[in-house]
């Protein structure tokens, strides 16, 4: 028996689709890259973008011959969008082929969802309230090597006014630190060369009192682990970050010296808006303070446009952040309306034709920013972890400790190795050289 996992969504996701993979595994099956050789084909879908949850839907659709034809075929919906309220149901009538629908704190169930389905005719629905989160136990089948994700918290607190995802992940729930670096730890022992941690907002890790230490004295304790290795964590909230986990970034340094910290807008009427509980004026500060203690720091970030109410003025603000901060790149999204959130309800929506001229002229700044720091890397030596084979294009690729994608050739395989770069050309967001050893 075989499996196909669709993955749709962030860093969480991915890492998510691995236990997905560890559940199906314990069941039998085994993975599978064809849509039409899967005996179950699982959806792990997310809904903080609407293009997202539209992409899912075409990719679902788009299933109802094969499983016309494959009766035998089972197909599972999962994630953030059918935890959503009322997605269940609609993902029930309007795909009735579809037989498992599960939310994200029904994924540990996944299994028995299974054997319930075979014995029954009807689709089985488990949809668990998203209140607090609970450690799910699944042990992952890791398919990013060299590279390891690890949750060390789950759900948010936060309620930015324009996101689901409280609603649909529950309130914060911290893993205990001990549990943290002993799975970190046994992934160095098994070869991962990359880890990162994960959290909704790692930086109020052991809010609740259930990890046992802060965050900076966690990102220190697994820092301090012994081999070569190279640590990143996200995401940082900017209304928690503090000094002490700067101090600690530039203590250690297996640490990456990049920073990703969503800005979201660079105006603060709007940022008030959004429920960010900081101002323009603390995110410079909090730039400053880290280019204080890392001098040599990059900092990336995520960037909202055409939220309820922005003006022209507003969106400049925006502008001229990015110019100021200089980020080394950025995510850039159309803001759209979420069901259920406080945003979806405000009055001043933006037009689409204003939101569209909007994110174009977001997204040419953004990418000349990013050409020019590619452009300082020509002539350079840097160290990359090579992490993939491109086939297409004949390239090894992996990236530097900034998180920029550098592509080499090499008549050896050279994935899960720390590569000396010599950068010869930019193009974009990448890069490319030659191997020195």
């Amino acid at each position: 028996m075989n499996y196909h996992i669709v993955t749709y969504g962030c860093q969480m996701n991915l890492h998510e689709s691995e236990k997905i993979a560890g559940i199906l595994r314990e069941k039998g099956f085994e993975s599978e890259s064809s849509l039409e050789d899967a005996d179950i084909i699982v959806f792990n879908t997310c809904c903080i973008r609407e293009n997202a949850e539209n992409h899912a839907f075409g990719n679902i659709g788009a299933l109802k011959k094969l499983k016309a034809k494959k009766k035998s075929l089972l197909i599972a919906v999962g994630g953030c969008m059918a935890q959503e309220e009322g997605k269940a149901e609609l993902i029930r009538k309007r795909f009735p082929f579809v037989d498992i629908v599960f939310g994200t704190h029904n994924l540990p169930s996944l299994g028995d969802l299974i054997d319930q389905k075979r014995v029954r005719r009807r689709a089985v629905v488990q949809i668990a309230e998203a209140r607090e989160c609970v450690e799910d136990g699944v042990t992952p089948v890791r398919t990013s090597y060299p590279n390891a994700w690890v949750n060390i918290m789950y759900g948010c607190n936060n309620f930015c006014t324009y996101c689901i995802v409280p609603y649909v992940r529950g309130r914060e729930k911290s893993r205990k630190a001990q549990d943290i670096i002993s799975e970190v730890a046994a992934l160095l022992q098994e070869g991962y060369k990359e880890i990162t941690l994960l959290g909704q907002n790692v930086n109020s890790y052991n809010s609740d009192g259930q990890g046992g230490m802060s965050f900076p004295e966690l990102l220190d304790a697994v820092a301090s682990l012994d081999g070569k290795f190279r640590l990143r964590f996200m995401t940082s909230h900017p209304k928690d970050f503090t000094e002490e986990v700067a101090v600690v970034m530039a203590r250690h340094k297996k640490i990456s010296p990049h920073l990703h910290l969503p800005v979201q807008s660079g105006n603060n009427r709007i940022l008030s808006l959004m429920n960010r509980r900081y101002t323009r004026e603390k995110y410079l500060a909090e730039i400053e303070m880290l280019k204080k203690h890392l001098p040599d720091c990059e900092v990336t970030t995520d960037l909202i446009v055409g939220f309820p109410t922005e003006t022209e003025s507003e969106f400049e603000d925006t502008l001229r952040l990015v110019e100021e901060v200089g980020f080394s790149s950025a995510f850039t999204f159309v803001y759209s309306p979420r069901t259920g959130t406080k945003a979806a309800s405000m009055e001043g929506q933006i037009p689409e034709e204003v939101q569209k001229s909007r994110i174009i002229r977001l997204v040419d700044l953004v990418n000349r920013k990013t050409r020019e720091k590619s452009a300082e890397y020509v002539g350079r030596t840097v160290e990359i972890l090579c992490e993939d084979y491109d086939e297409k294009k004949g390239y090894y690729l992996g990236r530097d400790a900034y998180g920029r994608m550098g592509y080499f050739q090499s008549e050896k395989n050279r994935i899960g190795e720390f590569i000396t770069l010599k950068i010869t050309k930019a193009n974009g967001i990448s890069l490319y050289g030659e191997a020195q050893d």
